[in-house]
C-alpha cells in the first residue's frame, strides 16, 4: 500500500491491483451483474420495438401474406425471393424478387444516392467544420445559423424544395434564367435526368450540418499544443492539415460517414415527398412501401423489406472491416 505510506489515498485500481485474486474476481463479477442490470432494460425496448418487427417482417416474407389477410398467411418458403416455374415443355420462368428488375433499379438507385450525398456531405463537413473550429467574431451565431437545415424536418424541406424546383414558377429556374446558366425552365424534380440531381442536392443541403457537427467534435478533440509545436517549427498549414489534423479526426470522420451512410440506405420520406411515382429516384425503401401498402403485396414487400435489412447490415460490417474501425476504442489497430 504504496499510497497510503506517503500519505495519498488509494484509487479504486489499486486497490484492487492488491487485492487477492478471489476478491478481484469477485468484483468482476458484481461489475458484470450491475452492468447486465442497467442494460436489461434497453434490451427488452429494443427486444419489442427493434427484433420483434424483424422477425415478423421476416417470417411474413416467407408466407404468402396478403394486407387484407394477413391471419390467413401459409408458409411458401423462398417464393417471394426465388422461384422457377417450370412450363412443362422445356421452358420455364423465374419469378420473385430476386429477379425483379424494378428491385434491382431500386437497389442501384439506393446505392448511387448513398455513394453521391455521402461523399459530397463528407466533404463539405469537413470544410464548415474547419471554419467553425476557428476563432473569429460572432462564430456562435454562425454555428446555430449552419444548424437551421438540419433541425427543419424532412418533409417540411422536401416539400419547400419542390416548390424552388418548380418548373413554372420555382425561384431556382427564376435565378438560373437571370444568370443565362439555362435558356429554359427545367422541371427538376418530373424529368428523368435531373430527378436523382434534384433529390441530392436537398439531401446535401440538409444533411451537411450533421457531418459538420461530428467532425467538428472530433476537432474539438485535437490538443492544442500539436498546432503550437507545429508553427513554433514553421511547418505549412497545409501540410498540418494532411499531416495532423486530418490523422487525428480520421475515426470521428469514420463514425460521421458510416452513420449518414445507414440514414441514405434507408432514405424513404425524401423520396416519397420530392419525387413521387419517379422510377429514376425510387428506393429500396420506397419499393418496399408500395408493396406493403399500395400493391397489396404483403409478401413480397416483407421480402425487399428483409432484403434492405441484409444489405445495410452488410454494407456496414464491410465498411467496418474494411475501414478497420473500432467501435470500442476508435480506430482500429
Amino acid at each position: 500500500m504504496a499510497n497510503v505510506s506517503l500519505g495519498v489515498p488509494p484509487t479504486q485500481s489499486a486497490l484492487e491491483a492488491e487485492a487477492p485474486a478471489p476478491v478481484r474476481s469477485a468484483l468482476n463479477r458484481q461489475r458484470r451483474r450491475a452492468a447486465w442490470l442497467f442494460l436489461l432494460p434497453m434490451l427488452a425496448v429494443l427486444a419489442l420495438v427493434a427484433a420483434w418487427p424483424l422477425a415478423q417482417t421476416i417470417r411474413f416474407s416467407l408466407t404468402d401474406a396478403t394486407l387484407s389477410d394477413l391471419a390467413g398467411a401459409e408458409f411458401v418458403g423462398l417464393r417471394n425471393y426465388y422461384e422457377w416455374v417450370d412450363y412443362g415443355d422445356g421452358e420455364g420462368e423465374a419469378f420473385g424478387l430476386l429477379v425483379d428488375p424494378v428491385w434491382w433499379q431500386a437497389v442501384w438507385n439506393t446505392v448511387r444516392y448513398t455513394l453521391i450525398s455521402v461523399s459530397i456531405e463528407t466533404v463539405l463537413g469537413l470544410v464548415f467544420a474547419l471554419v467553425l473550429n476557428a476563432e473569429f467574431r460572432g462564430r456562435a451565431i454562425v454555428r446555430a445559423a449552419v444548424l437551421i437545415p438540419w433541425a427543419i424536418p424532412t418533409i417540411v424541406s422536401a416539400k419547400m424544395w419542390a416548390w424552388m424546383m418548380n418548373d413554372q414558377f420555382g425561384i431556382l429556374n427564376d435565378m438560373l434564367l437571370r444568370v443565362g446558366l439555362i435558356s429554359a425552365p427545367i422541371a427538376w424534380t418530373a424529368s428523368p435526368d435531373t430527378a436523382m440531381i434534384a433529390v441530392i442536392i436537398v439531401d446535401v443541403w440538409k444533411t451537411t450540418p450533421f457531418m459538420a457537427l461530428l467532425i467538428l467534435a472530433g476537432l474539438q478533440m485535437v490538443p492544442g499544443d500539436v498546432y503550437e509545436a507545429a508553427k513554433i517549427d514553421g511547418v505549412n498549414p497545409v501540410k498540418v492539415f494532411f499531416r495532423v489534423t486530418l490523422p487525428l479526426i480520421r475515426p470521428a470522420i469514420l463514425v460521421a460517414v458510416i452513420f449518414r451512410a445507414l440514414d441514405a440506405l434507408r432514405v424513404f420520406d425524401l423520396i416519397y415527398v420530392l419525387t413521387p411515382n419517379n422510377a429514376q429516384t425510387k428506393t429500396m425503401s420506397v419499393y418496399a412501401q408500395e408493396n406493403l401498402f399500395q400493391f397489396d403485396n404483403f409478401a413480397q414487400g416483407s421480402a425487399a423489406s428483409t432484403m434492405l435489412f441484409l444489405v445495410i447490415a452488410m454494407i456496414t460490417l464491410l465498411y467496418i472491416k474494411t475501414a478497420r474501425l473500432n467501435l470500442e476504442g476508435g480506430e482500429g489497430r
